[in-house]
């Protein structure tokens, strides 16, 4: 609830929904990060791969959608999984989202450090040192921002989300148009055809797609901030993950028309950048490093709002400390919850030091995120399709659209994290799997703080 003592009341619009919903995916990081392991597991059918795979998370936003008219609430999958399957999965839903959106802090801040070293010296990206300060400095900055206010942080992200999109559909544009009559991979419908997978195949290609449509949910952690939030956001979301749906999909048949797999395989998370040089001549060509760059510190910002968020919704009703709730008397933002993060995104970023390689902690960091969102994604849909039942016993449109398709997609996310695990290495399970198993210690912890504190309220 928004009110003189809560979060900023009508503070985003529209616009500012299905913006943040397309940053919180960052589609030009995302793009750069996973497009070269996706392709790399299923070689010419990674275009079908992301259009069913998106297909299958539309069905999340479909049931995010209506569990937000319903309770237009900032914890968002923590408040709804809570209130349909009770507080322990609720709590487990809400700590899957705090623990990717702090994972992330490592992921994400690294590529903007190589990208802005890149940018103005070049020579320094190959050091450690100073990639990690550059990250650390960047952690900083957007944190700040994002204290001081979410209509700045709104703001800032229509113009860093306007510059990556138009960049990306001008690499895409440019790529069909000069490539198509001579591709590196002949372009043929059979791209898009489900008959040409395995099981095997789809599936080991689904954990990698997942992680490229992960984060378009923020717009729903900003429900409370956002006019008639309890549709605006909900819309906002669905119309984010079309856009995010066909860059993707046209993305990936740009790197395919463009690159050989051997290219393709040494590019690895610059795969952006390797499509642009075959495109542009040199310094044209690194419009794509601005594009990485900007859509890294734009999820940046996501990620921290969806933590601080779900962390202020927990800590309201009591499921957390309520220090996590204090909100910024100006600013009316979780100051305390931001301030969290940054210390924990600091410490990430420290100990990833001791971590063989970038492309490791990449890779590692994808998975365990993937798992993550399956998690948090399915019992959301499950929650939605629950909810829904008795109206569906009266509506085709309500049956299909907000109980048979979430639960399909539910029931999908939910092999694909089981399918995965033992293909994780032992970082990524501990990561994935530990960070939310975990996340019962502070639940316990807090219990046991409520009732000592209501044993004494009675003495």
């Amino acid at each position: 609830m928004s009110h003189k003592h809560g979060l900023a009341a009508d503070a985003l619009g529209l616009s500012h929904s299905v913006v943040m919903g397309i940053a919180g995916t960052a589609p030009a990081f995302s793009a750069a990060a996973a497009t070269a392991t996706l392709i790399g597991v299923v070689g010419v059918l990674s275009p079908a791969s992301l259009l069913y795979c998106g297909l299958i998370i539309f069905g999340v936003t479909l049931a995010f959608r209506q569990l937000n008219r319903v309770d237009p609430n900032a914890g968002a999958s923590y408040s709804w999984v809570s209130k349909a399957f009770g507080p322990v999965l609720g709590f487990l839903a809400g700590w899957s989202v705090i623990v990717s959106s702090a994972i992330f802090m490592v992921s994400g801040t690294l590529p903007a450090a190589t990208a802005t070293l890149d940018l103005f010296a070049p020579r320094l990206t190959n050091d450690p040192g100073t990639v990690l300060l550059v990250a650390a400095g960047w952690l900083i900055v957007v944190s700040a921002m994002v204290v001081k206010g979410i209509k700045l942080a709104g703001h800032t992200q229509i113009v860093l989300t306007a510059v990556e999109v138009l960049i990306l559909v001008i690499v895409i544009a440019t790529a069909i148009v000069k490539f198509g009559d001579h591709p590196a991979h002949h372009f043929s419908l059979q791209w898009f055809s489900p008959g040409a997978f395995t099981p095997e195949l789809f599936a080991s290609g689904a954990l990698t797609a997942i992680f490229l449509f992960w984060g378009w949910d923020v717009a729903l952690n900003l429900n409370e901030e956002t006019r008639n939030g309890a549709e605006t956001s909900g819309l906002g979301a669905v119309l984010a993950m079309i856009v995010i749906l066909l860059l993707f999909v046209t993305f990936a048949v740009a790197a395919l028309l463009v690159l050989t797999d051997a290219e393709i395989e040494r590019a690895g998370t610059t795969v952006v950048q390797a499509v642009a040089d075959q495109l542009f001549p040199r310094p044209w060509s690194y419009i794509a490093v601005i594009a990485v760059m900007v859509s890294t510190i734009g999820t940046l910002d996501t990620s921290i709002v969806s933590f601080t968020r779900t962390m202020f919704a927990k800590s309201r009703d009591n499921v957390l400390h309520s220090r996590y709730a204090r909100l910024h008397p100006e600013w009316r933002t979780p100051w305390v919850a931001t301030g969290v993060l940054l210390a924990v995104g600091l410490a990430f970023l420290f100990l990833s030091s001791f971590l063989p390689s970038v492309k490791g902690i990449m890779r590692d960091s994808v998975n365990a995120i993937g798992f993550q969102a399956a998690f948090y994604y399915g019992l959301a849909s499950f929650a939605c399709a629950w909810n829904c039942r008795d109206a569906a016993r009266k509506n085709v449109k309500t049956l299909v659209t907000l109980v048979l398709w979430p639960i399909a997609s539910a029931l999908f996310l939910g092999f694909i994290a089981i399918y995965s695990i033992p293909t994780f290495d032992t970082v990524t399970n501990l990561v994935g799997i530990g960070g939310v198993v975990i996340g019962i210690v502070p639940m316990f912890l807090n219990k046991r703080r409520v009732a000592a504190s209501k044993s004494r309220g009675r003495r």
